[in-house]
C-alpha cells in the first residue's frame, strides 16, 4: 500500500497491524478528528481519506459529483489487502460507494463498514436542496445539524470563506447523487446514529439489505455529531474494535 498519497493521512504508523481502518469525513469535515482515534485504537492503523477542497488540500478544487469522486479516490489510493471503512454522514455514502465501486473493479473490498449518521441510500432525500441558496441561507439551513460550528461561521468572515465552498461542493454531492439497485456487500455492517439527532431508526434500519454479512445497528447518546462527546466516542470506538478484533486476533 503507497503511504505517499495526498489522499490519505495518518497520525501513527503502525505497519504490523493486521487491519487498517479508513475514515471519511462529514460534509465540510477534515481527517483531523478522526486520525487521532489512533490514539484509542492501538491495534489498528487508522487513517483518514482527504478528499480536494478542505484540510491540507483546502487550494483544491472540490468535487460535486460523487462518481467522479469515488472514481478519482479508487484509482489514486491502494487500500491494501486487510481494511475496513468508517463513514459519518456525507462519509458513509462516499464509503460505501467507494466499496461498491472497488467490487466493480474486482478489487479487494473492505471487511467491515462503519456507517454513521447517514440515511440508507435507497430511501427519498431529506429535506430540500440547499447547495444553490446565498450565505444567510446556507448557513440557516446548516444551523440545525451543525450548531456551533454555525455560530462561529457567522461571526468569522475568514472562516466562511475557508469552509463554506466545501460545504456547498459537499451538499452538491449528496443532492446530484441518484441510488442505484446492486447486489449487496459481502461485508460486515454497523450503522450507528445520535438518539437526539433528527435521523430515526427507521431511516438507519434499512441499510441492512445493502449487506449479506453480519449487521448491527446501534444508537448511541447524542445528536448529529454523537460522536464528539466522550462517552458515545468510547462507545463507537469500542465497537470498531469489537468488530476488527477476529482479524486483530489472526497470527
Amino acid at each position: 500500500m503507497s503511504t505517499t498519497s495526498p489522499w490519505l493521512a495518518c497520525r501513527i504508523r503502525r505497519p504490523a497491524a493486521p487491519v487498517r481502518l479508513f475514515c471519511f469525513p462529514h460534509s465540510g469535515g477534515s481527517v483531523g478528528e478522526y486520525v487521532r482515534w489512533a490514539d484509542l485504537l492501538p491495534d489498528i492503523e487508522v487513517w483518514g481519506v482527504q478528499f480536494p477542497g478542505r484540510g491540507a488540500r483546502a487550494e483544491e478544487a472540490p468535487f460535486t459529483r460523487l462518481h467522479e469522486l469515488v472514481e478519482a479516490l479508487v484509482r489514486a489510493v491502494d487500500f491494501g489487502t486487510s481494511f475496513a471503512f468508517f463513514g459519518h454522514s456525507l462519509g458513509a455514502l462516499m464509503a460505501f460507494e467507494t466499496a461498491h465501486r472497488l467490487r466493480d473493479l474486482g478489487r479487494v473490498t473492505p471487511d467491515a463498514l462503519f456507517l454513521s449518521a447517514a440515511p440508507a441510500p435507497q430511501l427519498p432525500p431529506r429535506g430540500i436542496p440547499a447547495s444553490h441558496l446565498d450565505e444567510d441561507g446556507l448557513l440557516t439551513a446548516l444551523e440545525p445539524t451543525y450548531g456551533e460550528l454555525i455560530h462561529e461561521l457567522r461571526e468569522d468572515e475568514e472562516l466562511r470563506e475557508l469552509i463554506l465552498p466545501g460545504l456547498r461542493a459537499d451538499l452538491l454531492l449528496v443532492e446530484s447523487h441518484r441510488h442505484e439497485d446492486r447486489a449487496p456487500l459481502p461485508c460486515a455492517m454497523t450503522v450507528t446514529g445520535g438518539t437526539e439527532d433528527d435521523l430515526t431508526r427507521e431511516e438507519l434500519d434499512p441499510w441492512r439489505i445493502h449487506t449479506t454479512g453480519p449487521f448491527a445497528l446501534h444508537l448511541l447518546p447524542g445528536g448529529h455529531f454523537y460522536l464528539r462527546d466522550p462517552e458515545p466516542k468510547s462507545t463507537l470506538l469500542r465497537l470498531i474494535a469489537e468488530a476488527l478484533a477476529p482479524r486483530n486476533n489472526t497470527p
